[in-house]
């Protein structure tokens, strides 16, 4: 099949969905044709592996100014700011020229940040990587996150954000999440905001999974005072669950072992998180080129999912945490 894929982001290994998913295309034999949004120098190089794939890539700078104007401008419409914050006019034009001319048999559309592009697209099946429900996103942040920024996005996106994700099932052919809740919310939004008789693109549920080739057990000895988060840390679900473990649960293990070590291994980590270093036991790395040799040597990798979003695998690794601490 000839597939035009869409993303808002340039599909990495911190980009996980989308990089395994395309590479799982080539690798069976499919053409791909990739239109992405770039918002930095470093995502410019991401793309030029998927080039070496045989991916057909396209890349859009969309820059912090672009995107701040883009909220900016949503502000007193009816339209979330998710759905604007990447939007590039040259791409929307680049994406309707290449659904026009016939090349592709279907249209890939992934995340509320490209989701509004569907409009550029006639004559050719489109499906939808919603990938979480962004509304459950918002409601558990409102309830959960310890930011207030977090908190004050969410509270302003919230109920256009309900809208929007309802009538954007009417939009395409299919659509697709990472979990079951994930499908469940944006069914009860669709029977919540759209008529009856309103045709919506069925659900299907394609969750995430490891690339086991890449993670494989690694020689060598661990640290058996060491737990070890990984993730993209700019992600506010990311930075709670930091901090959650950091404030909550590594104040009973110290109490057990003073010793034990926790390492934060991720881009981008906030200021938030960066003041946990503070006290000499915990590290924040931020960006690494290559975070197995911290999986290697720690004695648990820990996931502290504190709200819940969809089935997380973290950047490969679907880890589970217990408040007990590592063996000595």
């Amino acid at each position: 099949m000839r597939i035009l894929y869409v993303t808002p982001y340039v599909p990495s290994r911190i980009r996980t969905r989308p990089y395994h998913l395309i590479r799982e295309l080539v690798r069976q034999g499919h053409q791909v044709t990739l239109l992405t949004a770039a918002t930095s120098d470093s995502e410019a190089r991401d793309a030029e592996r998927l080039r070496d794939w045989g991916v057909r890539v396209e890349a859009f700078q969309v820059p912090r100014a672009r995107s701040l104007g883009n909220c900016l401008l949503a502000l007193p419409t009816r339209e979330p700011l998710q759905a604007v914050y990447a939007y590039h006019p040259a791409m929307e034009r680049r994406l309707a020229e290449l659904a026009r001319s016939g090349e592709f048999d279907w249209v890939h559309i992934e995340h509320l940040r490209a989701a509004r592009l569907v409009r550029a697209v006639e004559g050719t099946p489109t499906v939808y990587d919603s990938v979480d429900c962004i509304s459950l996103l918002f409601e558990q942040t409102l309830k959960r996150t310890p930011r207030w920024t977090s908190r004050m996005l969410a509270a302003l996106d919230l109920a256009r954000t309900r809208r929007y994700e309802a009538h954007l099932l009417t939009r395409y052919d299919q659509a697709v999440v990472t979990s079951r809740r994930d499908k469940e919310a944006l069914e009860s939004l669709a029977h919540r905001y759209l008529p009856r008789q309103a045709r919506c693109a069925p659900i299907t549920v394609v969750t995430n999974g490891v690339d086991t080739e890449y993670f494989r057990p690694q020689p060598g000895p661990r640290d058996r005072r060491t737990a070890v988060f990984t993730g993209k840390m700019s992600y506010h679900a990311n930075v709670a669950g930091a901090l959650y473990f950091a404030r909550e649960v590594l104040p009973l293990i110290w109490a057990r072992d003073p010793e034990v070590q926790f390492w934060v291994v991720g881009k981008d980590p906030p200021e938030v998180v960066l003041r946990l270093a503070r006290d000499p036991r915990i590290t924040v790395t931020g960006t690494v080129e290559d975070m197995r040799p911290y999986l290697a040597r720690a004695a648990v990798a820990v996931c502290p999912v504190h709200y819940y979003l969809t089935t997380m695998i973290i950047d490969g690794i679907g880890a589970s945490a217990s408040p007990a601490p590592p063996q000595k």
